[in-house]
């Protein structure tokens, strides 16, 4: 690069902004906006294809709704107990009858009681089949072949529960039971394609729940009968059996009761309290004798006698052979006495013991039979007791046979609807708008989401971190020849607004340090690069300077379609000596009004020559001669020309084309040129088209700070 020029001290990198990670909403919106019409159109499709399948396609189908309520109290006709007993009220038995009501038995009774298998929108075998059923039935015929016999009696068997199956099937897809809230009624909905069927259909579901809840009793009370009466027949036979053996009992022992046998306790305990005195006195008796016997001396024996008195007056006579005869006689009396008294004890005793012991014997023996008796004569009153109670329940379960009621009751039956509940019109062209809206938007966002290319200048940025000089529209031109011509015959226009717009953003990049040599580049061809090259040198030439465009695209060479002129010698023939610069230039060519160095075929490699000492002191020689060089050079990610000539240049600008160039494209061009140390100055987004601004809802954008021109340009007007 040039050493002298300092201008690429600093590079056209901006600072990203700071709302850049916030959601944009005025940019979703704008997307909104933009797309409106696809959203439209897509909104309308959606809306007239719910509208075909709501009035073309679509079904009628017709909803009745039967009420049935399940009572919490019953009218007692007769006091009795009920053999089943009514329903709760609590959440587990009104879900319990939910499922009551959409049970596959009850829906089979009033498939049966409806004969629903000849109807063809339950039955679809009756219904015209598929050209898929049809060869599928054939193929099935062929391959199965013909069964005979018992096997062809079991396969109808088998067809018409599979049948059933699929009319209870079909029944049940279309009701729908709910409890209503806080409430013991339930709302039996049935839909079908019939408003009559509809409405015959939920009453018949609610008039079998009904019955199915007395049938439930009745069977119950049936069942409970006939094992009453079983039962009771066996009571009674045991009870028979209880009072046989009771009676038979009596018979054969003496008769006893409880009184006679207390009576009979109590002349025991008084032949035991006898028998303790007795006792008593035996052992008095012995004693006394024992004392007698033991007596010696005649002092010993008066002493021993209970009595003194008896002994006292002649043992004062002792002395003498009457008195001592006297007193043993008396002694020998009192003796014999005592020997009776204890032998009339002892005999006494042994019978009083004697009638204990049989007294004894009798009471357990009686006690016995008596424990033997009341365990006969209770169990022969459990039994009868049970019997009785048996032959009264009986007795009441017979009597509810026919006053059974059912545990619910119908509140309305069904009316018949006047208008079809589907297809709910009105929703389902909303949900088509809505989801036309939907997938519209969706789309939108995805295009978006996908778009890798630029559309606004803050887009370009945002990515590149680089400055956008300048926003310049699609010139009005047919022919590359025309557009030049365009912006020298409307300096008041648009487009000659935004290359003066870049112009200026150009040359106050650097106040201190204009530039002078300014090379032009893009990523690729067709970005425009070649046009933003020669409006830019005409736009500096229209300012009185003298301007040099020099032409370094020499593989492609396209100059000569903006010039017209068929000029063969050029920059390489300067370059290599071969000619002067004065012989080879073009002089304030119209329409540019600045000098043009157009290029030339040449075998030399171009990236070689612009990289030469040659090049650089010629460079540095026009210099000397020009206000402005503005050097047109080939696309960056092509051919490595452009690197090399940005080390003689003084600016940078690089071309975007608007709404097509890849991002990844700019930012790898962008890299190749950091890489070199030659960051570029300024984007230009070129060839923006002022209705597909709008569309994408970026027109009040305009070009750069210069949006108002297209408005006010009528007042500018030469």
């Amino acid at each position: 690069m040039n050493q002298s020029n300092p201008n690429f001290g600093t590079s056209g990198r901006s600072l990203p902004a700071e709302d850049e990670r916030v959601i944009d909403l005025s940019s979703l919106f704008g997307l909104i906006w933009r797309g409106k019409w696809v959203l439209l159109a897509a909104t309308m499709v959606a809306f007239f294809l719910g509208a075909f399948y709501v009035y073309r396609v679509a079904v009628p189908l017709y909803t009745a709704k039967a009420v049935v309520m399940l009572e919490n109290r019953e009218a007692q006709v007769l006091d009795l107990d009920s053999v089943m007993a009514g329903l709760g009220t609590d959440s587990a038995t009104i879900y319990s009858e939910v499922e009551v009501l959409r049970s596959r038995n009850l829906l089979g009774k009033v498939v049966t009681a409806l004969n629903l298998i000849e109807d063809p929108e339950f039955n679809s075998a009756l219904r015209e089949p598929s050209l898929r059923n049809k060869l599928s039935t054939r193929l099935g015929s062929l391959i199965g072949g013909d069964e005979g016999g018992q096997a062809g009696e079991d396969a109808d068997e088998s067809d018409a529960r599979r049948t059933q199956d699929r009319l209870i099937n079909t029944l049940l897809s279309k009701s729908q039971i709910r409890n209503l809230p806080q409430s013991l009624v339930f709302e039996i909905a049935v839909t079908t394609q019939t408003p009559e069927k509809s409405a015959t259909i939920a009453d018949t579901i609610a008039r079998f729940y009904i019955q199915d809840q007395l049938d439930a009793k009745f069977e119950a009370t049936e069942q409970a009968t006939a094992w009453l009466t079983n039962r009771v027949s066996e009571l009674q036979g045991e009870l028979e059996g209880a009072e046989a053996r009771v009676k038979a009992f009596n018979s054969s022992t003496d008769l006893v009761s409880e009184d006679a046998l207390a009576a009979l306790d109590r002349q025991i305990k008084d032949l035991r309290d006898r028998i303790q005195s007795t006792l008593m006195t035996r052992d008095e008796i012995r004693l006394r004798l024992e004392r007698l016997t033991s007596a010696g001396t005649p002092a010993e024996k008066a002493a021993a006698v209970p009595s003194r008195m008896q002994l006292s007056q002649l043992l004062d006579q002792i002395d003498t052979p009457e008195g001592a005869r006297a007193f043993d006689l008396r002694f020998q009396q009192i003796l014999g006495q005592t020997r009776q008294e204890l032998q009339r004890a002892e005999t006494q005793l042994e019978a009083l013991q004697d009638s204990e012991t049989a007294l004894s014997a009798q009471f357990e023996r009686q006690s016995s039979d008596l424990i033997e008796l009341q365990q006969l004569t209770r169990e022969a009153e459990a039994s009868r007791l049970l019997y009785e109670y048996f032959l009264s329940r009986l007795k009441e379960t017979a009597a509810q046979q026919g006053v059974q009621q059912a545990d619910s009751r119908i509140l309305s039956q069904a009316q018949i609807p006047i208008n079809p509940s589907e297809p709910r019109k009105s929703f389902i062209l909303a949900i088509s708008g809505i989801f036309g809206l939907l997938i519209g938007t969706t789309g939108l966002m995805l295009f978006e989401a996908n778009n890798n290319t630029f559309r606004t200048a803050r887009e370009v940025e945002i990515e590149t971190q680089y400055q956008v000089m300048g926003q310049i529209p699609v010139l009005p031109a047919r022919r590359r020849r025309d557009a030049i011509a365009y912006l020298a015959e409307r300096p008041t226009s648009v487009s000659a607004e935004a290359i003066r717009n870049l112009r200026t953003s150009l040359l106050l990049s650097d106040v201190d340090h204009p530039p002078q040599v300014t090379m032009v580049t893009s990523s690729y061809p067709g970005d425009g690069k070649t046009t933003v090259s020669l409006a830019l040198a005409q736009n500096l030439a229209g300012m009185g300077k003298r301007v040099l465009l020099i032409e370094g695209d020499i593989r492609r060479r396209i100059f000569s379609q903006y010039l017209g002129s068929e000029q063969t010698r050029g920059l390489v023939s300067v370059i290599s000596g071969e000619a002067q610069f004065s012989d080879v230039v073009l002089h304030e060519q119209p329409p540019m009004g600045a000098d043009v160095l157009m290029g030339e075929k040449t075998s030399i490699n171009a990236a070689d020559l612009f990289a030469s000492a040659r090049f650089a002191a010629f460079i540095a020689a026009i210099r000397q001669e020009y206000d402005h060089i503005v050097i047109d050079t080939p696309p960056a990610l092509v051919v490595p020309d452009a690197r090399v000539l940005a080390q003689n240049c003084d600016s940078i600008l690089f071309v975007v084309k608007w709404n097509r160039t890849p991002r990844p494209h700019v930012t790898e061009a962008l890299r190749m040129f950091e890489s070199v140390n030659a960051p570029v100055s300024g984007i230009v987004l070129n060839q923006i088209n002022p209705r597909g601004m709008r569309r994408y809802g970026y027109g009040k954008y305009g070009y750069g700070a210069y949006s108002g021109y297209g408005y006010a340009r009528k007042y500018y007007n030469n």
